[in-house]
């Protein structure tokens, strides 16, 4: 269970402080996709920061089963998110001098997964989100947009992290790709009980999700 309570981020300007995240709270739960929307500048991205430990909260909770996170240390938080925390990004982020498998390898081996089983793990992704074996052993160039994405997306649920980011993750696909790979990130997170949420400003995606929550100024609501 993801549970964040009172989370608040505000930014120095000219003008004095701005709050980016406004005593934000809400609950998820394993094998559940949540989809927060809202415009640029509303607070989704400074959120999933917090979300991903690659930024402090000035006050708040977050818990992840329980561990409180806000709290750990530097050390402690890069560990954290290499075993805990899956991401997906708009961008795919592939390493482009390595092959789609030895992508999904590399994560493997950052989470400390053992060796002896990385490339049947990395295999069983790509069967997991509809790759061949053949595109296993492409380069990410010579992949579609949607593939490339599918292997990130393998890549971020390849270590069974009870936690998935996805950041605008159908912002560089076509409407019908988009489409496939939203269905296909709550199908994973189905079938391996991972909480994910999808940071998105298309409606259309958060209708996919099984709930929506907005964000505007900061201020965190549900859509009924």
């Amino acid at each position: 269970m993801l549970a964040i309570a009172n989370l608040k981020k505000s930014f120095s300007t000219s003008a004095g402080d701005v709050p980016a995240v406004n005593d934000v709270s809400f609950t998820a739960k394993p094998g559940e996709m949540v989809a927060i929307i809202g415009p640029s500048g509303s607070g989704k991205s400074t959120l999933l920061s917090m979300l991903g430990l690659l930024d402090s909260p000035d006050s708040g909770s977050l818990t992840l089963d329980g561990r409180e996170l806000a709290s750990l240390s530097p050390a402690e938080r890069t560990h954290f998110r290499a075993k805990q925390v899956g991401f997906v990004f708009q961008q795919f982020n592939l390493i482009p001098n390595l092959t789609a498998r030895e992508n999904i390898m590399l994560s493997l081996e950052f989470a400390e997964f053992p060796k002896s089983q990385r490339r049947a793990r990395a295999d069983e992704m790509l069967t997991m989100v509809g790759l061949t074996s053949d595109k296993g052993d492409r380069r990410p160039a010579k992949l579609s947009g949607g593939e490339q994405q599918r292997v990130a997306i393998a890549r971020a649920f390849a270590n069974r992290p009870p936690l998935i980011l996805a950041d605008e993750p159908t912002g560089s696909l076509d409407r019908a790709t988009g489409k496939k790979i939203v269905a296909l990130l709550r199908e994973a997170a189905s079938a391996q009980d991972a909480t994910v949420l999808v940071v998105t400003h298309d409606e259309a995606v958060a209708q996919q999700a099984d709930r929506r929550l907005e964000i505007e100024d900061g201020v965190l609501t549900e859509i009924a």
